[in-house]
């Protein structure tokens, strides 16, 4: 990925909704020119937060928002959400249901080429023909996508998207994701989706933040981050990992499936190792030193459970597999799944 200009800067990003506790903590991110930043993180992190305070909802208690060389929060000002140029996709989408699907993308717009050019939004929506349909008569994948076109029309500088695919079922899910990033892509929008979901966000990211505690503990492209984690934490939130607790000797550290290599620490720091599931081989082996415990299929892979008198572990394997709960196994490690981070 190349590089791109930044057109939103937040640095140092402080919020208390009580004195005893800070929705944001001093968060730190920058959204580039034509790209969308997912930001992922769990409940509680302070993810709608920033949202709300990108978008003008929420002031900042300290720190700043600035886009380009304007400022639209710091320590003087708060510039208020109408003069901010956002655009914004909320999870209950959030439709006046009096107006038509044409009337709500229009709400907002000015001119006497409003109606044309919200229509030209729906149309790009593939939503022209329901352009007279109120929002009860949509589906749950027409509003958003209305929704959507709402939050383009006037071709704000950002649009930010706040879970917006969560009340869709599975399938609708998928496609509606690919037709969204399809919508903001050719747009070439700056966007910003806030989400929970590791797989949506890996789907949707150009660049994928990662949030805990009201902090920004992460950022860069998907495969970067989820192959690279800085800590424990940004690795649990991407997916399952195993966490083995070790210290370094002569430049590895020891596991129950044998030393790997750990260069950058001192001897006898303490470290976490990190195994994603994918990483162990495990092959049937008399002389074995673990057994299966529990095998589960997920359809395309198997989850197989396996333990020795220290400890048990999953490994994710291809499906088909003849290994059986009971069995003897060996295991070996694939490097390029696991990575040492400091404890």
């Amino acid at each position: 990925m190349t590089d791109a200009q930044t057109v939103l800067s937040i640095r140092g990003a402080e919020h208390h909704y009580r004195a005893d506790h800070a929705a944001l903590a001093g968060a730190n991110l920058d959204l580039h020119a034509g790209r969308i930043t997912a930001l992922l993180g769990p409940s509680g992190s302070g993810k709608s937060t920033l949202l709300r305070a990108i978008a003008g909802l929420e002031r900042l208690d300290t720190g700043s928002i600035r886009l380009g060389d304007t400022i639209w929060n710091d320590e003087q000002t708060h510039l208020p959400p109408e003069a901010r140029r956002v655009g914004m996709v909320f999870q209950d989408y959030a439709l006046f249901p009096h107006m038509t699907a044409l009337a709500n993308v229009a709400f907002g717009l000015s001119g006497a080429d409003k109606k044309s050019r919200a229509l030209a939004q729906l149309e790009a929506a593939e939503l022209g023909h329901r352009a007279g349909a109120y929002p009860h008569e949509l589906s749950g994948g027409e509003q958003q996508r209305v929704a959507l076109a709402r939050a383009l029309a006037p071709q704000p500088s950002v649009v930010l998207l706040d879970e917006p695919f969560s009340g869709l079922d599975r399938r609708l899910r998928g496609e509606l994701r690919e037709r969204t990033v399809d919508t903001l892509r050719a747009a070439r929008t700056t966007a910003l989706i806030v989400t929970h979901d590791a797989e949506e966000a890996m789907a949707v990211a150009d660049q994928l933040a990662l949030m805990d505690q009201g902090r920004i503990i992460q950022t860069g492209t998907p495969d970067a981050v989820w192959m690279e984690p800085v800590s424990a934490t940004a690795a649990k939130l991407l997916g399952d990992v195993e966490i083995i607790e070790s210290r370094i000797s002569g430049g590895e550290a020891a596991t129950p499936f044998g030393a790997v290599k750990a260069s950058g620490f001192e001897s006898g720091q303490r470290v976490n190792v990190l195994i994603r599931p994918r990483a162990f081989a495990v092959s049937p082996s008399e002389t074995g030193g673990f057994t299966i415990t529990r095998r589960r299929s997920t359809g395309p892979h198997l989850n197989h459970r396996f333990a020795n008198e220290t400890g048990e572990w999953t490994a994710q394997t291809p499906a088909p597999s003849s290994l059986a709960e009971g069995d003897r196994v060996s295991v070996v490690l694939d490097p390029a799944y696991i990575r040492v981070v400091t404890a």
